[in-house]
C-alpha cells in the first residue's frame, strides 16, 4: 500500500482538498480525503507544500506511431495508398520504446489517446494506452476509443498528387458518406444472415469498424481545422446518427454556439504551433476558452510530435493567459479528455476505485516552473524510476 499524505489535492471531481491522504493498493485509488487513516505499514510519501492532481491526458496523439528520432523508419502514421482505411488499428503500431513515452511520464502524462493520421477520409482506429509498459497489449485503456476521419486540407493534398479522388472537400465528403451507407447495408446483411446462414455476407474487416460507429459503439473523431470542414463533419454525423468528436477545432471559436447546443466535444489544438498551412490562419490560444464558455466540453492535444507530449501543461497554461479559465484547462487535460475517450469510469480525476494514475507538482501544475516530483500509474511509481 501507498500514501500520499498532507498534499493540496485536486480531486477534478468537484471537492478539492487543501491538505489531504491519498491512499493506492492495487493500482487503484483505495480512499482519498483530509481525514484517512493510514495503515500501518503504508508506503508514505510526504507531499506536504505541493500539489497533487490526477495523471494528465492527451486526448490526440501518434505516441508510439510516429517515433522520434529514427526517420522514416519510425514513422508509420499514415498509410497514403488508400483514402478509406477504416480496418487499420493503432494497436499494431504503437512501440513502447518511442522515447516520446519516457518524456511522457516524467511530466505528468500518464495516458494519451493516439492513432493513424489525417491523410486519408478514413484514417482508422484510435486506443487510449498508459504512457508506461513493456508492451501495448498491457498499456490498453480502451480500444478501439474512436476511428479518425479527416476534412479539409490533408486528404485533398495527399490524393491530388497521386491523380486520385478525393482532391476537393466535396469528394472527401461523398466519400465518407459513400462507405457508411455501405456499413449500413452490411449490417442489413448481418441481420438477413442471422435468420438464413445462406445470406451471410462475407467477413469485411473494413464494414466492421464502420459497423461500430453505426452502433454508437465508438465516435467519428474528425480531424477539422476551418469552421465550414466542421460544420460539413457535423452534418455528415447528423445525417447517420452517430457519435462525433471534433479534433484540432482550430475556428471552433467562430462556431461555438452550434457545437454546444449538439453537445459535440472538442479537442483543440496544438496551439502551440506556427500557422505552416492555410487552415491554421486562425489559429490562437483563445479558442479553448471560448469554446468552454460556450457550453462546449473541451480538452486540449499536442499532437504529438508535432508539439511534444511534454508541453501539454504548457498549452492549458497558455489557453488561461488567453481567457479560459484555470479550472476548466485543468479540466481540458484531465477528467474532459477521459470523457470525451469514454474512459472516465477509470480515469481523469482522484475517486476511490478509480485506477491510481496520480501527479504531484511542487507547485501550481499551470505554473511555467512546476516541476514534476512524482508519477505514478497504476499505482507504481513510474518517475522517478
Amino acid at each position: 500500500m501507498l500514501a500520499l499524505k498532507n498534499g493540496r489535492v485536486l480531486t477534478m471531481a468537484g471537492k478539492d482538498f487543501e491538505k489531504a491522504t491519498i491512499l493506492v493498493e492495487n493500482g487503484k485509488i483505495l480512499d482519498v480525503g483530509s481525514r484517512v487513516t493510514i495503515p500501518e505499514g503504508a508506503e508514505v510519501i510526504d507531499v506536504s507544500g505541493m500539489v497533487v492532481m490526477p495523471g494528465i491526458i492527451d486526448a490526440h496523439a501518434h505516441l508510439g506511431i510516429y517515433e522520434e528520432g529514427i526517420g522514416d523508419e519510425g514513422e508509420d502514421t499514415n498509410e497514403m495508398t488508400d483514402p478509406v482505411t477504416p480496418h487499420l488499428r493503432a494497436i499494431d503500431a504503437v512501440n513502447p520504446e518511442d522515447k516520446g513515452f519516457e518524456d511522457a511520464r516524467e511530466n505528468g502524462i500518464t495516458a494519451v489517446l493516439t492513432g493513424p493520421g489525417s491523410a486519408n477520409v478514413i484514417g482508422g482506429e484510435q486506443i487510449v494506452i498508459k504512457t508506461a509498459g513493456r508492451v501495448v497489449d498491457s498499456m490498453v485503456v480502451k480500444n478501439p476509443a474512436g476511428l479518425k476521419v479527416a476534412f479539409g486540407e490533408n486528404p485533398k493534398r495527399v490524393y491530388q498528387a497521386q491523380k486520385k479522388t478525393p482532391s476537393t472537400r466535396m469528394a472527401t465528403a461523398a466519400l465518407l458518406r459513400e462507405n457508411l451507407v455501405k456499413a449500413q447495408n452490411y449490417m442489413k446483411k448481418l441481420e438477413r444472415g442471422k435468420e438464413d446462414s445462406d445470406k451471410e455476407p462475407d467477413r469485411d474487416l473494413k464494414m466492421e469498424s464502420l459497423v461500430r460507429v453505426l452502433k454508437g459503439e465508438i465516435p467519428l473523431r474528425a480531424h477539422a481545422h476551418r469552421a465550414d470542414d466542421i460544420m460539413t463533419a457535423v452534418r455528415i454525423a447528423e445525417e447517420f446518427n452517430v457519435k462525433i468528436v471534433i479534433e484540432h477545432c482550430t475556428e471552433g471559436h467562430k462556431i461555438a454556439d452550434e457545437l454546444a447546443k449538439r453537445g459535440i466535444p472538442a479537442v483543440v489544438g496544438p496551439s502551440l504551433t506556427a500557422r505552416v498551412k492555410v487552415e491554421l490562419k486562425d489559429r490562437t490560444f483563445k479558442t479553448p476558452g471560448i469554446l468552454a464558455k460556450a457550453g462546449v466540453t473541451v480538452a486540449l492535444m499536442t499532437d504529438h510530435p508535432v508539439i511534444p507530449v511534454h508541453y501539454l501543461p504548457l498549452s492549458a497554461a497558455l489557453a488561461v493567459r488567453d481567457g479560459m479559465d484555470e479550472e476548466e484547462a485543468l479540466k481540458a487535460i484531465t477528467i474532459n479528455p477521459a470523457r470525451i475517450c469514454g474512459v472516465d469510469d477509470r480515469l481523469g480525476s482522484l475517486e476511490k476505485g478509480k485506477d491510481a494514475d496520480i501527479v504531484v507538482f511542487d507547485r501550481w501544475p499551470l505554473d511555467v516552473n512546476a516541476r514534476v516530483k512524482w508519477v505514478i500509474i497504476d499505482g507504481k511509481i513510474v518517475h522517478p524510476s
